[in-house]
């Protein structure tokens, strides 16, 4: 349910949030529960992740979505531009305020759906928590109605000093504008005194930032972040694309597209040793923020994850619980049990999404996911770690 080497994670996030800690804890025993004991059946979900947008205004090197060789560049502009109505949203919510989900708004870049504050009014007018995932660029304009519409948690990618960080994310001035959107929501927080939204920061290793990671910590002290967690990178070989896929169209008659923004012809260019020193500083530094890696991988598996295209990880269980915790909503209505796989389940546009999330479909999805433990790409999946 929790896997062993993300204790101390669950463990900071309860501490820092109690009510939504023991409330994730029932949900994630429920649905493991389900998961034990039928087949493809699940409780309803702990989360609903909304990609409201396909739309973003950041090119950064190593997204799957809009990077070097990011999936979404390939999608049609019709595809690009589509977004569910208020309505739709506020329909789709009155169908799921019974079981509370935590409402996770994303994209693309979510603060470009312009009535993002009306979501999130009506998410906490039905008693639900929610969450942001933002690049920060946005977020000096929109930290006081963030503030003031109670958005429980901001979710900001940070990925070093403002040289690197603006590298990173192909354009320049993104580290100063999103350095001031957080002093803006930290200044008005204090204002207010109100202690949301709390500030969790997402770091990326990557070959231009991972000799200089322990930077990103003093910042996030000095934005008032409540904790931090370096993400590994996430890559594919071709080979391991072609597998997947030629298997997933076997099962569902449809290839996961959207995993070719991941793809490498070369392993990552980063000195091992070095990576491994960084953790280590940083697991020892003294520090009011919470500090995580994720995956936690062993120092071996570091090494492993890095070096080769083939990486089996030693230290989890080769199994994936996402299915049963999460559903993903994207941009066309369409409710997917896996946000890279491209399966859809159904679509909340002729449907409910309570109809949906134990229909025949769906649950056939969870009974092959069940029998196969993983398919090619999910061990380069956050999710498949993540319970």
């Amino acid at each position: 349910m929790i896997p062993f080497r993300n204790i101390k994670r669950a463990i900071t996030k309860a501490i820092s949030q109690p009510g939504y800690g023991w409330l994730a804890f029932r949900r994630r025993l429920l649905s493991y529960l389900t998961y034990k004991l039928f087949n493809g059946y699940s409780a309803y979900p702990e989360t609903i992740s909304l990609f409201l947008t396909y739309r973003c205004n950041l090119r950064c090197q190593m997204c799957g979505q809009w990077g070097m060789v990011g999936s979404s560049r390939d999608y049609p502009l019709e595809m690009l531009k589509a977004q569910l109505s208020l309505h739709e949203i506020e329909s789709l919510l009155d169908d799921v305020k019974s079981f509370k989900p935590n409402i996770t708004l994303f994209g693309g870049e979510p603060l470009l759906y312009r009535q993002w504050p009306d979501i999130v009014r009506m998410v906490k007018g039905r008693g639900m928590r929610c969450n942001i995932i933002t690049n920060g660029v946005l977020l000096e304009d929109n930290a006081e109605r963030m503030v003031e519409l109670g958005v429980d948690e901001v979710i900001f990618s940070l990925d070093g000093p403002r040289e690197i960080h603006d590298e990173m994310r192909g354009s320049p001035n993104t580290f100063d504008r999103a350095y001031a959107g957080f002093k803006r929501l930290k200044d008005i927080k204090l204002l207010q005194g109100k202690k949301r939204p709390l500030v969790n920061i997402s770091s990326t290793v990557f070959e231009v930032n991972y000799k200089r990671l322990p930077e990103v910590v003093r910042i996030a002290e000095e934005m008032g972040a409540t904790s931090i967690t370096f993400h590994h990178l996430i890559f594919i070989g071709k080979e391991t694309y072609t597998e997947h896929n030629s298997l997933f169209q076997e099962y569902f008659s449809s290839i996961s597209h959207d995993w070719a923004g991941f793809i490498r012809d070369e392993l990552p260019s980063i000195e091992l040793d070095v990576l491994l020193k960084k953790i280590t500083e940083i697991k020892a530094m003294e520090s009011e923020v919470s500090v995580s890696f994720y995956p936690n991988y062993t120092d071996k598996e570091v090494r492993g994850y890095y070096s080769s295209f083939d990486f089996i990880p030693l230290s989890y269980k080769n199994r994936c619980l996402s299915p049963w915790m999460v559903a993903y909503i994207f941009p066309d209505g369409s409710v997917r049990a896996c946000q890279s796989l491209n399966f859809s389940a159904g679509n909340i546009r002729e449907s409910s999404f309570r109809d949906i999330w134990n229909s025949e479909r769906y649950r056939n999805f969870r009974q092959v996911v069940k029998e196969r433990k993983a398919f090619p790409v999910c061990v380069r999946c956050t999710e498949f770690y993540r319970f």
